[in-house]
C-alpha cells in the first residue's frame, strides 16, 4: 500500500513577515473545523483583512489536487493531495453549481496519494510521503478530488483517510506507523467520497455511506485494528461524523441521506431523526445544551435545521405540522445550506448557502434574527464559514472572503480577495495565522508586526521549484 519516500512534489513561494519573531502558538487545529468542529477562535490577534499581497506571511504551492482542509498541531501543518498528469488542467476548473459534472468512468492513469507536513512559521516542507501509488478504483465528480477528506491528529499521530482507498497513520515526523485498506464502493452518480474521519480518545471513527454497503467504523488509533463496524441503512452521503459530549452521554452523530442517526461508542444505534434532505453534506455541531443538525439539497424542498436535546432514544422525527417535540427543541424547515456547514458563534447560528444567501437564527429558540440577506456578487460557496473577533467569514469559490459583522444586525464589513484563486476547502486557524487552501497553494495570513513593516506588512522571499510529480 505504501510507496517509497519520493522527491517533494510541493514547490513553495515563501513570503515572510518583515519584522519580529512570530508569537508562540496558542492553539491547535486538529481536525475539520478545528477544536470541537466549531470553526471559531477567540484569538484577538487573528487577521481581519487580507488580499493576495497584503498580510501574507507565506504561500506554499501544492502540486496535484485536494479539497481537504489543512490541520495544525504545534508548529506543523499537515495537508493531503493527489497528483497525476491530468490534475492541473485548466479546463477542469469549473465553479458553482451546475449539471454535467458526473464522470461515469474511473481514471486509467496512475496517481500518487500524498501526505505532507509544512512548517507553520515559514511554510517550508518538512516532509512529504507517498501513501499510495496506483489507478483510482472509482470515478469522482468534476469538482471533487481524491483527497477531499480532512486528516485528523491527536498530537501524537496524524490519521489520513482517503475514501475508497484506506487509512494511513503517520508519526508527526512522517514515519508510517500503520495503514488499513477499507475497500472501494460505488457512490451516487460517481461523485466520489468526502466524509472526513473524527477522533475520540483512542478511536478513529469513519463513515462511508455509498451505494453498495454503507457503514460506520471504529479503528484503534495505536494499531489500526478494526474495533467494530456497524452497517448503515443509507445510500451515499458526505457529512463528517460528530462526537457529541453532552450532559447525559457521549454520542457519535452521523447525518445521512434523509436521516440523522446517533450511535453510542460501541456502534449501537441510540436514536434517529428523519425528514431530512436527500443529500447530506454539512457537519453537525453542538453548543452548551443542544445539538444542531441540518441538510439541504439545492434541488430539494426539504432544508431543515433542527436542534436536538440530550437523552433521546428511538425515532424522534417530527410530525408533519410539528416544529418541536420532547427531544427536538426547534426546527427551521427551509433554512439549511447544501455544501457549507452552519456556524454556531456566541449563541447565534449563521447560515450561508451555496448561492450566497446569508441568514442568522437564535441558537436557543430557532427564531430568525434576520434571513435571506444577499452577499453581493457572492456566488458559489462551498467552504464552511468560520468566526473570530466578532467577524463571520464566508469564503467563496472565487477566493473572495465576505466579512460579516457578528450579532443581530446584518452588516458586511469588507471583502478580502485572493485574486480569483479557486477555493473549496474550509480554512484553518492556528495561533495568529489563518490558513486558506486554494486549488494551487496554501496561504498563511497574519497581521503584520506593529512596527518596522512596510505598508503591506510583507516582503517576498526566494522561490524554489520542485520537480514535476511522477505520473
Amino acid at each position: 500500500m505504501t510507496g517509497p519516500r519520493r522527491a517533494i512534489v510541493f514547490c513553495f513561494t515563501v513570503v515572510l513577515v518583515a519584522t519580529g519573531t512570530a508569537r508562540a502558538i496558542d492553539n491547535n487545529w486538529p481536525q475539520f473545523r478545528g477544536p470541537l468542529s466549531l470553526g471559531t477562535s477567540d484569538n484577538p490577534q487573528l487577521p481581519d483583512t487580507w488580499s493576495d499581497t497584503e498580510n501574507i506571511a507565506w504561500k506554499t504551492d501544492i502540486a496535484g489536487r485536494g479539497w481537504s482542509s489543512p490541520i495544525v498541531w504545534g508548529n506543523r501543518v499537515f495537508v493531503s493531495t493527489v497528483t497525476n498528469d491530468e490534475t492541473l488542467k485548466e479546463k477542469d476548473k469549473k465553479r458553482g453549481l451546475y449539471l454535467g459534472g458526473n464522470r461515469s468512468d474511473a481514471p486509467t492513469t496512475a496517481h500518487e496519494w500524498h501526505v505532507a507536513c509544512l512548517d507553520l512559521a515559514d511554510g517550508k516542507v518538512l516532509w512529504n510521503e507517498v501513501a499510495h501509488q496506483g489507478i483510482p478504483p472509482e470515478s469522482i465528480h468534476l469538482k471533487n478530488t481524491f483527497a477531499s477528506e480532512t486528516p485528523v491528529t491527536d498530537g501524537e499521530r496524524v490519521y489520513v483517510y482517503f475514501g475508497n482507498l484506506g487509512v494511513f497513520c503517520y508519526s508527526l515526523d512522517g514515519k508510517l506507523l500503520w495503514s488499513r485498506t477499507l475497500g472501494a464502493y460505488k457512490t451516487a452518480s460517481g461523485w466520489g467520497t468526502g466524509s472526513s474521519p473524527t477522533l475520540h480518545e483512542d478511536r478513529l471513527y469513519i463513515v462511508n455511506d455509498n451505494e453498495d454497503q454503507s457503514f460506520l467504523l471504529a479503528i484503534d488509533t495505536k494499531t489500526g485494528a478494526e474495533m467494530w463496524r456497524t452497517p448503515r441503512p443509507e445510500k451515499s452521503s458526505w457529512s463528517t461524523p460528530y462526537i457529541w459530549q453532552n450532559a447525559k452521554r457521549t454520542e457519535i452523530i452521523v447525518s445521512g441521506s434523509n436521516m440523522v442517526r446517533s450511535y453510542d461508542l460501541d456502534g449501537k444505534p441510540l436514536w434517529e431523526l428523519g425528514d431530512m434532505s436527500g443529500n447530506a453534506i454539512p457537519t453537525p455541531v453542538a453548543g452548551a445544551d443542544l445539538l444542531y443538525v441540518c441538510s439541504g439539497h439545492v434541488m430539494g424542498h426539504k432544508k431543515p435545521i433542527m436542534a436536538v436535546r440530550p437523552g433521546a432514544s428511538g425515532d424522534i422525527t417530527l410530525g408533519t405540522n410539528e416544529t418541536s417535540n420532547q427531544f427536538i427543541a426547534w426546527c427551521q424547515r427551509k433554512a439549511a445550506p447544501y455544501n457549507p456547514s452552519i456556524l454556531l458563534y456566541k449563541d447565534l447560528i449563521y447560515v450561508v448557502t451555496d448561492l450566497g444567501i446569508f441568514s442568522c437564527y437564535d441558537a436557543h429558540t430557532g427564531v430568525a434574527v434576520y434571513e435571506k440577506k444577499r452577499l453581493p456578487n457572492g456566488r458559489a460557496f462551498t467552504a464552511s464559514p468560520w468566526a473570530y473577533n466578532d467577524n463571520i467569514f464566508c469564503l467563496n469559490e472565487y477566493g473572495d472572503a465576505f466579512v460579516v459583522k457578528a450579532g443581530r444586525e446584518f452588516e458586511i464589513l469588507r471583502v478580502n480577495s485572493l485574486g480569483q484563486q479557486m477555493c473549496l476547502a474550509t480554512p484553518a486557524v492556528a495561533g495568529d495565522k489563518l490558513l486558506i487552501r486554494t486549488d494551487l497553494s496554501l496561504y498563511a495570513i497574519e497581521k503584520p508586526a506593529s512596527s518596522g513593516s512596510d505598508a503591506s506588512g510583507t516582503v517576498a522571499a526566494d522561490t524554489e521549484k520542485a520537480p514535476k510529480p511522477a505520473p
